[in-house]
């Protein structure tokens, strides 16, 4: 066949599972091609706090929390679909620990096992700590090469002081609760952001990379170092197929389409479906705001999705997301994830009707799964959007998605007045909500006498150790409640949206794309939020969407290069 170009091992996608896959081609001595259809690299990886959910880590092991991988194993297989076959689970659970501590050894990305809970206490084989690894360190963008970082995606403005300083999980925990000598740790953050010279009269993006940046900075700077090249701006066309297996892609590059021929295999690391109008509205039935709904980055639409099932490949739980409730700010070109937020004292979320109904402290998934349920039965008050309420001491200490604790209300962005509505009582701010007023002040009545004793009767918030984990430590008897009771009375929307779809291509237990008749497509493999997800509809623990993408990355790369072990 003719090929413009011919490599070894062609990646397309370039967020943490592809440039896992990348790097593992390459260590193993291949010729390797990442493609990516944007502008910047890295992918909604980049702009992610950058957590993996990794069973059986030696990490834990050192931290003198072990695990058991039968159990991590039980505990997947009874959260996930029916339809994910326990030789994919059993993948997933065997190798993770073997792929973080290659990506350790070769790309320093400086991962440590937390005490961080899964998101469902109560199924067997769940813990209470050590599965989730974040990243607790950073890394100077001066370790990498100039024109990576210039090209890089930057973080979400969720995941960054007022939308532009980067920090670390336990910089946020010192803005939230403000602990003794806060001040100046946070202090020395800001001042180094801004006597970035000559850099800060560039660019006010920030060089020192944390969470997400710092993942995707260690293993660009890692791939940089074996010549590996990354274009940009060059989409996916379609793939090759040659005698019922795939050759190579058709790509758009440089304004011409180029093909590219792939002597070992093709790994689709693209991304999911969510930012296409007509695959959402076609599959994730129940939630129809295509123009705001995700959180995730823009070029998410399925392309790789489209030409993989143009060559017949299989598809699994395509109406499947990571769900999530969000904030949507006028202007903004993605929904901000509510994380934190909700775990918060001094604050209720009620639905349409004006009443709560949730565990507000929930993972964030498993929210959104509770909101969803009002979409799909009629019968049900709406949840979405629901009302984010809090009160005066909750917007004197917290933040409410961008609205930052301490800055007057004055001081507000128009875009943030535009959908923050403050009253001075709970009365004036129901009828501001268009909700019952009646039904609204029973409701915080009601919460207002189960925080004084410390106990919500109504649905536990703060029962569990996930509940607790951003929660104010300095609230008690109970961490996540407190009166929302002192004027003036707050209300922001929180709307169901995602972080991606996660439903996508069948694969096997090495990432290769199956048809429905369960054989292969030679020479195509397909992983992160492009392949259905191992863990179903699904969301175990913090980490379950990178988790599986890198491990999958890993595995797909070492079968197409033949050093699997």
């Amino acid at each position: 066949m003719n090929f413009d170009r011919s490599v070894d091992v062609l990646i397309v996608g370039s967020g943490a599972g592809g440039l896992v896959a990348a790097l593992r081609a390459a260590e193993g001595g291949a010729d390797v091609l990442v493609i990516e259809k944007g502008s910047l690299w890295g992918g909604t990886s980049a702009t992610s706090g950058g957590g993996i959910w990794i069973p059986g880590s030696s990490l834990a092991a050192a931290a003198g929390q072990p695990d058991d991988l039968d159990d991590a194993f039980g505990y997947i297989r009874a959260l996930t679909s029916d339809n994910v076959p326990d030789s994919q689970i059993r993948a997933y659970v065997d190798n993770a620990h073997v792929m973080l501590d290659w990506v350790e050894r070769v790309a320093h990305t400086g991962y440590q096992a937390l005490p961080y809970p899964d998101y469902y206490p109560e199924t067997a084989g769940a813990r209470e700590g050590f599965r989730t690894h974040l990243i607790g360190d950073s890394m100077h963008a001066s370790d990498m090469e100039d024109a990576s970082f210039a090209t890089m995606q930057s973080a979400s403005p969720a995941a960054s002081l007022w939308g532009r300083i980067n920090w670390k999980l336990d910089e946020t925990y010192l803005a939230l609760f403000r602990p003794k000598g806060w001040m100046k740790q946070m202090g020395k953050v800001m001042l180094g952001y801004w006597l970035d010279f000559p850099h800060r009269l560039k660019s006010p993006r920030d060089r020192r990379l944390t969470l997400g940046t710092k993942l995707l900075g260690s293993l660009r700077k890692a791939l940089d170092k074996h010549k590996v090249p990354v274009w940009l701006e060059t989409p996916l066309v379609s793939l090759i197929d040659h005698g019922g297996e795939v050759a190579g892609a058709v790509v758009m590059h440089e304004g011409r389409e180029m093909r590219i021929g792939a002597t070992k295999g093709v790994i689709l690391a693209a991304g999911g479906f969510e930012r296409n109008p007509d695959l959402r509205r076609d599959n994730l039935h129940g939630s129809l705001d295509l123009a705001h709904a995700s959180g995730s980055q823009e070029n998410n639409t399925g392309d790789a999705l489209v030409a993989a099932r143009e060559l017949g490949a299989a598809t699994r739980n395509l109406d499947a997301a990571w769900w999530a409730p969000t904030f949507r700010i006028p202007g903004e070109d993605r929904s901000r994830l509510s994380t934190t937020e909700r775990a918060l004292p001094y604050s209720i979320v009620v639905d349409q009707s004006g009443r709560r109904y949730v565990n507000e402290a929930l993972a964030y998934h498993r929210f959104g799964e509770v909101m969803l349920e009002s979409v799909r039965n009629p019968d049900l008050p709406k949840r979405d959007p629901s009302w984010f309420v809090f009160d005066s001491r909750y917007r004197d200490r917290y933040p409410a998605g961008p609205i930052i604790p301490g800055m007057p209300d004055a001081l507000l962005t128009g875009t943030i007045k535009q959908v923050l509505l403050k009253a001075d009582s709970t009365r004036e701010l129901a009828e501001m909500m268009q909700v019952p007023v009646d039904v609204f002040e029973a409701t915080v009545d009601r919460f207002n006498t189960m925080a004084e004793a410390g106990k919500d009767d109504d649905f536990g918030r703060g029962n569990a150790a996930y509940d607790r984990l951003y929660g104010d430590p300095r609230v008690t008897p109970n961490a996540t409640l407190g009166s929302v009771a002192e004027g003036p009375f707050y209300a922001i929307p929180l709307h169901l949206g995602d972080i991606g779809t996660s439903g996508g291509l069948v694969t096997d237990d090495r990432g290769r794309v199956m048809r429905d008749d369960g054989s292969r497509i030679g020479g195509l493999y397909a992983i992160g939020n492009l392949a259905a997800s191992v863990m179903g509809y699904s969301y175990p623990g913090a980490g379950s969407t990178l988790g599986p993408a890198m491990t999958f990355g890993y595995l797909a790369a070492g079968d197409a290069v033949g050093i699997n072990s």
